[in-house]
């Protein structure tokens, strides 16, 4: 039987290459494509999503010069980018990554919160030149969290287009309303105009075709309980990354945001001994950042301690950040599912 790894014994080391290298989609949009996806008849908002989309991403990244990057044809202003818009599970990832695909390359791909940890690992200068060499860079699950980041992205995506980078970008909200009940700095309004200026807003409706019947995570495992979880899986030949939960998240302080996807290398199943609420609210927002990471990779959770939908104190879930949080316990709830049946399918 293999041996369990340990995330805390772990500290990875990755140069501007490797960093920029892992600005791809995520493992389960790898082989989609626009003729992947389905469109709900009902909604006809999605196929025009999604032809509007495939023209942007068929389109050259231009040249000719200052007039023609300026205007495009009759005279009217080109177009910069894209802003899809619409509800969880309406299929935007899944252009997003359809994008990307078929572009032309270099290309990246990554979260909204990748490329802040980008510019923060490697200097806002630097990064902006290696993503100035992008055809096209797609942003996923768009957000302003907090003022800095607002100058800091809106700076950066009008540098990218006005370098003739073309930037695909999805969220929940529409490019004007974007931090709204985040912050009341009047300051910041000019800037988040100036960037929905960015973009032409294409609306995607639809229902959530993920709607599960499971509202929150399983009950935690007793410690008996995760000792047999985790030697099921170990047994069953996969890799399992086992930690005591508060060790884990001091450990995550120690770690730049832009490694975590590294730091999970070649791991299928995460156990968590002891899991108990996070009273600060960096440390939380870093502990998101790991799980949209293992939600990226497809890695199963198991747990004992308190259930995983009780981390965040309700001042947390009503804060700016609420939008954050509840995107980790809904993807918590998918992970800790997963690996409550990958557990059980095992045997014993």
């Amino acid at each position: 039987m293999t041996q369990a790894v340990h995330l805390t014994d772990r500290d990875p080391r990755v140069n501007r290459d490797e960093l920029l290298g892992d600005f791809v989609p995520p493992p389960q949009f790898e082989g989609v494509s626009f003729d992947s996806y389905r469109p709900d008849p009902a909604q006809p908002s999605q196929s025009q999503a999604r032809d509007s989309l495939q023209a942007f991403a068929n389109t050259g990244r231009g040249g000719g010069g200052l007039f023609k990057k300026l205007f495009g044809k009759g005279g009217k202003p080109a177009e910069k980018g894209i802003y899809l818009d619409g509800g969880y599970g309406v299929g935007k990832t899944h252009l997003l990554a359809s994008a990307w695909h078929a572009s032309d390359k270099p290309a990246a791909f990554g979260t909204f919160v990748e490329y802040t940890n980008l510019i923060g690992a490697l200097g806002f200068p630097t990064a902006k030149a290696e993503l100035e060499k992008m055809k096209l860079v797609c942003i996923d699950e768009f957000e302003l969290d907090d003022p800095g980041d607002t100058v800091m992205m809106s700076r950066l995506m009008r540098e990218l287009t006005d370098a003739g980078t073309k930037i695909v970008a999805t969220s929940n909200t529409l490019p004007g309303a974007l931090g709204q009940g985040r912050f009341a700095a009047q300051d910041f309004l000019r800037e988040i105009q100036a960037l929905s200026n960015q973009f032409n807003v294409l609306r995607i409706d639809g229902e959530d075709y993920r709607h599960r019947e499971i509202t929150q995570p399983p009950a935690p495992l007793s410690e008996d309980e995760l000792k047999t979880a985790e030697d099921r899986l170990l047994r069953s030949g996969r890799t399992l990354a086992a930690d005591d939960f508060a060790g884990l998240v001091e450990h995550l302080q120690r770690i730049h945001p832009s490694k975590y996807r590294r730091l999970i290398d070649g791991v299928q199943f995460a156990a968590w001994r002891q899991v108990e609420p996070i009273g600060n609210e960096g440390v939380a927002l870093r502990f998101v950042a790991l799980v949209d990471r293992l939600y990226d990779a497809d890695i199963g959770i198991v747990n004992s301690g308190i259930r995983l939908d009780q981390i965040f104190s309700e001042e947390m879930l009503g804060g700016g950040y609420r939008k954050k949080y509840m995107r980790c316990l809904s993807r918590m709830t998918a992970l800790s599912s997963k690996s409550a049946q990958g557990a059980d399918q095992v045997g014993s």
